[in-house]
């Protein structure tokens, strides 16, 4: 009986998988098949959940294959995230037209992503004022417990550095083992080495023309192979969404949900306020929020239902290039930098919210102006080195945790909620890269603002 109950689950799962793939065939567009995906993986959780039960055999079994395809797709999203990066911000100093504008693009993307962060973080401050959350106890179920013992092996690798120590351990000593994504920091790393790479190009460009193009074509065709793979990996995303929400919510206890409901409705109402700002912002380099809203639906659309501030580089960089006006070399590198550097949601807002919630609890007060000035500043240096494909938010808020002498056992307390989470934070990083192109474009005077203005420059398939 139970494993007829098994192969019936599962028969239904394939079932909804064929049903997307028929879609696909069918030419349904990309954001349609991802949304179905996301609602039939809902509905198909919270079914499971309620019909069988969370730790049923059934259950567990069934859902440990359906996350074949889940964190297949997760995995795949990771395998592309350091090549993605290096290619993307070499391709960034390939790409410059004008060389002497390259400390002006740079020095304007990491200001507007770290400003935004830090913003970001008063945000986060106060959203934890607003709802009360200050000192805020949560419920600590089995769950919790198995989180908060596997954080503190985490923490060990971070707690004793101090913030100059943690700078230093950026700089990527061998950039081999930093593409094999081997410390928690390995993003910064493989950015630190594409930066000096593309610097080493300007210099033979200039010394020796024949060989930098050589070398700038030979970027030129890997940076479209990189993009290539990744297109073929994104289409996976409407199945990979449908196997990861049907575990979220066949697996996810209601009742602790409901207990961390008000963390929620503050975590998502910072993130809002900081979508806000960021429409602010483009106010001052007179770009309508509408305007931005329509043209990169697409893209932030993606970005919430994978959670993959990696997963959704390429179309970023093509949503800024061609739907906002932003010029190539900008949109590699704050699409490319927001990867590991000022995620305004992961690590921004999260970390603030939780060590401004566990602070009191220790008799920390949050209200003094050496309690805000220190939490902003250290969530901003923190922000260097956040990985783009999940876990990002975890490792940003134990250093900030730890930095700070504060516990890091909040982190597994809200485990219940972090795919719910997740998802708004992924669209608001992905956005804080995309402003900081347009605010980084506009003050090098490269936005065109023909494109940004004509309403037929949007990317609204990524097959």
């Amino acid at each position: 009986m139970e494993l007829a109950l098994i192969l019936l689950v599962l028969a239904i799962f394939v079932a909804g998988l064929y049903g997307l793939y028929y879609m696909q065939k069918k030419h349904a567009s990309f954001s349609k098949r991802v949304f179905i995906g996301l609602g039939a993986g809902i509905v198909f959780g919270v079914i499971l959940q309620l019909t069988l039960g969370t730790e049923s055999n059934v259950t567990t079994t069934a859902v440990s294959w359906m996350d074949v395809v889940g964190s297949g797709y997760v995995a795949f999203l990771q395998m592309l995230v350091m090549p993605l990066v290096f290619v993307s911000i070499v391709s960034a100093f390939t790409r410059l037209k004008v060389t002497e504008k390259l400390g002006k693009i740079s020095s304007t993307v990491l200001m507007s992503l770290l400003g935004t962060t830090a913003i970001a973080a008063l945000i986060g401050y106060g959203s934890v004022l607003l709802f009360g959350l200050n000192g805020a106890a949560f419920t600590e179920g089995s769950a919790e417990t198995a989180r908060i013992a596997e954080l503190v092996t985490r923490q060990e690798t971070v707690e004793n550095l101090s913030i100059p120590e943690q700078i230093l351990n950026f700089i990527p000593r061998n950039v081999f083992a930093d593409f094999a994504g081997t410390r928690a920091t390995s993003t910064i790393g493989v950015v630190i080495f594409a930066a000096f790479v593309g610097v080493a190009y300007l210099g033979i460009k200039r010394k020796a023309p024949k060989e930098g193009q050589f070398f700038a074509d030979l970027m030129d065709s890997l940076y479209k192979l990189v993009m290539r793979i990744t297109t073929l990996v994104l289409r996976l995303t409407p199945f990979g969404v449908f196997a990861l929400m049907t575990k979220v919510l066949a697996t996810s206890n209601f009742a602790a949900i409901v207990n961390l409901g008000k963390f929620v409705l503050s975590s998502y109402t910072a993130l809002i306020v900081v979508m806000l700002v960021h429409f602010l912002l483009l106010g001052l380099v007179k770009v309508s929020p509408i305007t931005y809203l329509k043209k990169t639906w697409t893209v932030l659309s993606f970005a919430f239902t994978s959670r993959s501030s990696a997963g959704a580089l390429p179309l970023n960089i093509q949503t800024q290039t061609e739907a906002l006006g932003v010029d190539d070399a900008t949109a590699n590198f704050s699409a490319s930098f927001g990867l590991s550097i000022g995620q305004n949601g992961c690590a921004g807002v999260y970390p603030a919210m939780l060590a401004t919630i566990v602070a009191p609890t220790v008799g920390v007060d949050i209200f003094s102006l050496q309690f805000v000035l220190m939490l902003v500043a250290i969530v901003t240096i923190s922000s260097f080195g956040v990985a783009g494909v999940g876990g990002g938010a975890t490792f940003a808020s134990l250093i900030v945790l730890s930095s700070m002498n504060l516990p890091i056992a909040i982190v597994g307390l809200v485990i219940s909620v972090e795919p719910l989470i997740d998802m708004a934070r992924t669209a608001v990083n992905v956005s804080g890269s995309m402003v900081a192109g347009v605010l980084t474009s506009a003050r090098v005077k490269d936005l065109n603002r023909e494109v940004l203005n004509d309403p037929k420059a949007v990317i609204a398939e990524n097959e």
